[in-house]
């Protein structure tokens, strides 16, 4: 899967995009569609994102999926018809060995991501390992989650960076995390989730979507292998975090612009120009 996503003849970041959460077959797969459309275009390795159930709810109420079975389902449609890598989040060991079935990689909650078990269990299943950067970790602190994907028989790992807990209800995210965690793995960086503002008074997670050019800009500035982004055609009447999601109609241009920076980067690095401590993905 890593070659897959290094794959881009001009040497573009690779993505990461979908709904935070799977609520229909019609509504992923026009997702997919669009998101394809562009990366294609634009040379982007392109990875499908959706999770078939969500388990970390702000209240008992809040909406968790479809149903596993057909959410992953869904998944694998997505997958077959465009002939594109899946991602989804498993919660429990078991989940790994029944999500693998479905998807290309599995990819842990920030929140686990010092489960040892899980950790095992997914690099066990045979599929790439994407381990979100728990917010309460330092970047250094990641090495010994990969560590434990290797130890596992499983050398297919990257990390996601989605930002530090700063205060009770805001995240920021910390860029020299960036070339850290590289001396370890291939980084993500989860642009949508690092402007979450979780556990707000009504008991709904709310976000900063306004700065999500800012922030995908600055990782691929800093060195990000990839970027996560979740999308949705009308972001206020989607049935999870509705409110750090980028509208999917905004997604083409945002792309576009990363590129040029990347490209431009790019030709200042083969200047040698290079700033970064850290070698590239190879």
């Amino acid at each position: 899967m890593l070659d897959y996503l290094k794959s881009s003849s001009t040497g573009n970041f690779f993505l990461l995009a979908g709904p935070c959460v799977i609520e229909g077959e019609e509504m992923a797969l026009s997702i997919a569609e669009k998101v394809l459309e562009s990366t294609t275009r634009l040379n982007i390795p392109y990875v499908f994102k959706g999770s078939y159930r969500k388990a970390n709810r702000s209240r008992i109420d809040s909406f968790t999926g479809i149903g596993d079975e057909k959410a992953l389902k869904i998944l694998r449609k997505v997958g077959d018809t465009f002939h594109i890598p899946v991602v989804t989040d498993i919660h429990t060991p078991d989940e790994a060995e029944m999500a693998s079935q479905y998807v290309d990689i599995l990819q842990i909650p920030a929140f686990l991501c010092r489960q040892t078990d899980l950790l095992v269990a997914a690099a066990r299943a045979g599929k790439m390992v994407n381990i979100k950067k728990g917010q309460f970790l330092s970047p250094e602190a990641m090495r010994f989650a990969v560590q434990k994907v290797i130890d596992s028989g499983n050398t297919e790992v990257a990390i996601t960076e989605r930002g530090t807990t700063f205060g009770y209800q805001d995240l920021i995210v910390d860029y020299r995390g960036i070339p850290v965690m590289r001396q370890y793995a291939p980084v993500i960086m989860d642009i949508t989730h690092s402007l979450q503002q979780p556990n707000q008074s009504a008991g709904v997670t709310g976000g900063r979507p306004e700065l999500i050019e800012t922030v995908a800009r600055a990782a691929i500035a800093t060195g990000a292998d990839g970027i996560f982004i979740e999308t949705h055609p009308n972001p206020a009447v989607a049935k999870s975090d509705a409110a750090n999601m980028l509208r999917l109609d905004l997604l083409d241009g945002l792309l576009s612009r990363l590129t040029t920076l990347k490209m431009a980067i790019k030709k200042i690095d083969n200047n040698g120009g290079s700033y970064s401590p850290q070698p590239p993905l190879t």
